[in-house]
């Protein structure tokens, strides 16, 4: 099992920036790839961002490119999303997730994920 325990996020206004932690514990984060994912109100839970396991390889949905930085500290068991530029349709509870198998590649779909955290809230007023 991994756990994961999230924290950041809260309110900012629109252009502004907010980063997010998630820390994990139990089995050994480093051999997981892991992923950021985001659920809006009334919609479904989409994916933001991915990191290989090495923290070598990422990868972003096309809407948070460019604005959006994953990163993990393997060391410190913990992975980061830097977000900055951020719009109101940024707006959403948002996840964080290790993947159901170790040493696997990084994928966008959240079946692939087994382990998440608890959900935290970013809100960007406009």
């Amino acid at each position: 099992q991994v756990q994961l325990v999230q924290s950041g996020g809260g309110l900012v206004q629109a252009g502004g920036s907010l980063s997010l932690s998630c820390l994990a514990s139990g089995r050994t984060f480093s051999a997981y790839a892991v992923a950021w994912f985001r659920q809006a109100p009334g919609k479904e839970r989409e994916f933001v961002a991915t990191i290989s396991w090495s923290g070598g390889s990422t990868n972003y949905a096309d809407s948070v490119k460019g604005r959006f930085t994953m990163s993990r500290d393997n060391a410190k068991n913990t992975m980061y999303l830097q977000m900055n530029s951020l719009k109101p349709e940024d707006t959403a509870v948002y996840y964080c997730a290790a993947h159901r198998r170790r040493y696997s590649d990084s994928y966008p779909d959240e079946r692939e994920y087994a382990y998440w955290g608890q959900g935290t809230q970013v809100t960007v007023s406009s």
